[in-house]
């Protein structure tokens, strides 16, 4: 152990040194200079404190007063060495933070087992730092350990409804990221944003419940088919919703009101402006965009540009002008999160530690039933029903401080950008995409779904219908 001695008498120093050196593992570095041996202090971590009363500069008081505003002093045993045994004198150091005092007349035995107590007191409040520190050490290796599984789980939960939706996890990663960018370009703090990059996967969780005959249907749905596919919100609340945990809480605030658009022509509630729970704003900018830059059977990929031109003609309309202000800003980390600056996406060679990085591809095979039409609908796919508010509803998971306010609504005729109506007009990049998805990897099973209107040996081409 380390101790150190402050006095400036360089007699008294000698002996306390040779007395304190004269136990095993006692290491004694001694000062003359109080305001030296603060400094020191500040540098090192002693074990023990032992300080002279009076010292020219700054007194014995004063110095322990001070030692104890370092955090790791706060429990280290500080010793006051003086020749004034009063009452006052006493009573100040212990006020100040002195653990015990040694007289300096005080000879040959009583000296010595006095100093070995404070030396095994010094040593006992080190072990008990250190297993306090390897404690939390511990706890927190484990609170990691919990929160990797957890987030492991809702990315994988969120794989198996993009499987359902022929699709892979990238659609999902792609809008938990670009969900994280707005939040963060929002001002929200990095907690928050953690939170919706994690809970932005389950967004389409409902889906789940969705027939396969309508949700993976090749062509446009009718009416009675999309009202069917807008239920898949009120699905999705009823799977995450009362969670004891807020990340799956706040999953399901997204997955209920993600389609709620701007100007209150969206759905299932019809909630316009500020009344949208924050979460949902930034997921619709998220998911429509990446719906609008993706490759599907039913249409070609709209350029980064392009999409980023349809994202600002639905401000106002569609999304939160806020929301859609922070995506704009920010969209060089849009680029790179989607991929197309890619050697800007990783520049460390460090290994990948992100959920969605530890989910493996899937592809579902899906034979067409129909030839592709031209024109398409973003929200064939995505989509909420519950005619009335939820009266339940708990208020949102995460403030709304960027201080949006509810514009005047648009024509709902003009073109709509998100393309989730079902008689949504087409848009640029409408039209059967060339050579669709390609073939499956060898190996994997054809027809295995049994579905009426999927052949026996069909290829991964259907239209789903949606983002």
């Amino acid at each position: 152990m380390d101790a150190l001695l402050v006095d400036d008498s360089a007699t008294m120093r000698m002996r306390l040194r040779l007395l304190l050196e004269a136990k095993p593992d006692v290491s004694v570095t001694d000062h003359g200079d109080p305001a030296a041996a603060m400094v020191e202090a500040q540098m090192r971590a002693f074990d023990l404190v032992l300080v002279d009363c009076h010292m020219p500069g700054i007194d014995g008081i004063a110095f322990i007063r001070q030692m104890r505003t370092i955090p790791h002093y706060a429990q280290v045993p500080i010793v006051m060495v003086t020749s004034d045994i009063s009452d006052t004198v006493r009573l100040a150091a212990l006020e100040a933070g002195a653990t015990d005092f040694l007289d300096k007349s005080m000879q040959g035995v009583e000296l010595t087992v006095r100093l070995r107590n404070m030396i095994r007191l010094a040593r006992a409040v080190r072990r008990l730092a250190e297993q306090a520190a390897w404690l939390d050490g511990e706890v927190e290796a484990a609170l990691r350990h919990m929160r990797e599984r957890e987030e492991e789980i809702i990315f994988r939960l969120a794989l198996a409804v993009e499987y359902r939706d022929n699709d892979t996890g990238d659609h999902t990663w792609r809008v938990a990221r670009y969900s994280q960018i707005v939040a963060e370009g929002l001002g929200l703090a990095p907690e928050i944003c953690r939170n919706l990059y994690l809970a932005a996967p389950l967004h389409d969780v409902g889906k789940v419940g969705i027939p396969d005959g309508v949700l993976l249907k090749p062509g446009r749905l009718d009416r009675d088919e999309f009202d069917l596919v807008k239920t898949h919100p009120a699905i999705g609340r009823r799977i995450l919703g009362g969670s004891a945990s807020e990340l799956i809480r706040l999953a399901a605030e997204i997955a209920e009101f993600h389609h709620e658009k701007w100007d209150g022509a969206g759905y299932p509630h019809g909630l316009a402006g500020a009344a949208i729970p924050l979460s949902a704003r930034i997921v619709a900018v998220a998911d429509v965009f990446d719906a609008l830059t993706t490759v599907r059977p039913y249409k070609d990929a709209l350029s980064f540009d392009a999409a980023l031109d349809c994202i600002r003609s639905e401000s106002g309309r569609h999304f939160d002008p806020a929301c859609v202000a922070a995506f704009c800003a920010r969209f060089s980390d849009i680029r790179v999160a989607g991929g197309q600056n890619r050697a800007a996406v990783r520049p460390s060679a460090g290994p990948v530690t992100e959920p969605w990085a530890r989910v493996p591809t899937l592809l579902r095979e899906v034979a067409p039933a129909a030839p592709a039409p031209t024109g398409w609908c973003i929200g064939a796919l995505d989509a909420l029903l519950a005619p009335t508010a939820n009266p339940d509803a708990s208020a949102p998971l995460i403030p709304d401080t960027h201080g949006s306010r509810t514009e005047r609504a648009h024509d709902h005729d003009l073109e709509d950008a998100a393309g989730d109506r079902a008689d949504a007009p087409d848009l640029p990049g409408g039209g059967p995409a060339p050579g669709g998805r390609g073939e499956l990897p060898e190996g994997v099973p054809r027809g295995r779904h049994g579905l009426s209107h999927l052949s026996p040996s069909g290829a991964d081409d259907a239209h789903p219908g949606g983002p």
